[in-house]
């Protein structure tokens, strides 16, 4: 059953039942609702689709036991990261990449629950095919967000981009049991934002005319890219607001803040012009591990290493890609980050030649330090094609690729555990987790 939109001009739309309202409705006169938006018509066709606490809304869905219970989506133990907190939990002050223990300390009756990626890649392919059929043009940002631009989309969806999101919205939460709020304006930068301004089951509208109004109060952080550092840069240089950047000419942006400026004095006018892509890249495909307990151990991180070198290679050739660089995470008992990179080398696919890159980072560091988690990334992808071709140094690799294919199969047929090298093999291994 799908749910028809209003097909008549209007100036409102309620979100509950779908009918038009007048422009100065407070609430639905057909079902009394005050969840009304604003329709700008076809002019505003870009919209940015956001879930709400995905993974706890999930697993509050498939649990209707935890409805009113503070849920946290965590792994590790104590010691891991809060994946996602739902709105409950959030009232308490926690939220999401936030340690464990100090979410628990914050809301002690929190329910922590082990992430079940597989269910949420689910339901997000669910989402995802109801996106597909209002318009071609989606692009995801993340397992639970997704971009749509819905350009002459009205004649095959019935209606203008407001009602058939308004629809989609209420299906998705009919029909899969999970909420999504919504930002719909006429560039991706203000309707990312717009997503954010009214959650949860929000649906915000930016018009043109209203945007750089809209946008003047609010904090330099909310644009797009601008993290702590570069806020507190902005703010030593008197840029507190959106609106102190659209007063300041854009030249003057650019002699202090170089190109980046450029691109932060256009967003505070409203200016984004890139397209929704549904063909964007992936840009590296990872896995890390959080330690139960801090891991100081060269050996053991060594074996860690190792295995997280398998996982990516297993997911770069599951994805057709081969990696061409490496990246090195690793996090210290104070949460700090540290990344090393090695890139420039041939194209792989094989655990063994991406670990010596990986060992060799691991090596590079102090001994004796102290680390809470690690991680490895294949960056600067290639198709699968180019993957560990041979060259005149190495030579032919036709017996090594065949030797990792065989060790895949059998881990496919009999699970990760069923095969593993004398290095990473170790029963009494400390309790991790890994991503």
């Amino acid at each position: 059953m799908t749910d028809a939109p209003a097909s008549k001009p209007f100036a409102r739309l309620c979100r509950d039942c779908l009918a038009g309202c007048e422009a100065d409705a407070q609430r639905c006169r057909r079902c009394g609702s005050p969840r009304l938006v604003d329709d700008f018509g076809p002019d505003l066709t870009i919209a940015h689709v956001d879930c709400d606490a995905f993974y706890a809304a999930v697993e509050k869905r498939d649990r209707p036991e935890l409805a009113d219970r503070p849920v946290l989506v965590a792994g590790g133990g104590r010691r891991g990261v809060v994946s996602t907190c739902c709105y409950v939990a959030r009232t308490f002050g926690v939220r999401s990449a936030m340690p464990t223990g100090q979410a628990l300390k914050l809301c002690p009756d929190a329910i922590v629950l082990p992430p079940d990626m597989a269910k949420y890649a689910r339901v997000s392919r669910a989402i995802r095919e109801r996106m597909a059929r209002l318009t071609p043009l989606v692009e995801p940002l993340s397992i639970d967000e997704a971009f749509l631009d819905l350009t002459g989309c009205e004649g095959a969806n019935g209606a203008s981009a407001a009602p058939t999101l308004a629809t989609f919205a209420r299906e998705v939460e009919r029909d899969i049991g999970v909420t999504v709020s919504i930002g719909l304006s006429y560039c991706k930068f203000l309707a990312k934002l717009a997503s954010d301004l009214d959650k949860p089951r929000g649906f915000s509208v930016i018009g043109r005319a209203e945007a750089r109004e809209r946008l003047a109060p609010m904090s330099v952080g909310r644009l797009w890219g601008v993290g702590k550092v570069a806020q507190a840069r902005l703010d030593r240089l008197g840029m507190r607001t959106i609106g102190d950047l659209q007063k300041l000419d854009e030249r003057g942006v650019v002699a202090k803040l170089g190109e980046e400026g450029r691109r932060l004095w256009r967003l505070a006018q409203g200016i984004d012009n890139r397209r929704v892509s549904p063909d964007r890249e992936t840009k590296s495909i990872s896995s890390e591990t959080t330690f139960e307990n801090d891991v100081d151990d060269l050996t053991e991180l060594t074996r860690c290493l190792l295995v997280q070198c398998e996982r990516v290679a297993a997911r770069l050739a599951k994805a057709g890609l081969a990696a061409r660089a490496l990246t090195l995470k690793l996090r210290t008992p104070d949460f700090r980050l540290r990344s090393r990179s090695r890139s420039g080398f041939g194209a792989t696919q094989m655990a063994p030649r991406l670990f010596a890159v990986a060992r060799a980072l691991l090596e590079a560091e102090p001994r004796g330090q102290a680390y809470r988690l690690i991680g490895v990334a294949g960056g600067d992808l290639a198709p699968a094609d180019e993957a560990d071709r041979a060259d005149l140094i190495e030579g032919d690799r036709s017996r090594e690729k065949a030797r990792e294919a065989a060790i895949a199969s059998l881990r496919d047929k009999f699970g990760a555990a069923a095969l593993q090298r004398g290095l990473a093999f170790k029963p009494d291994a400390p309790s991790r987790r890994a991503k």
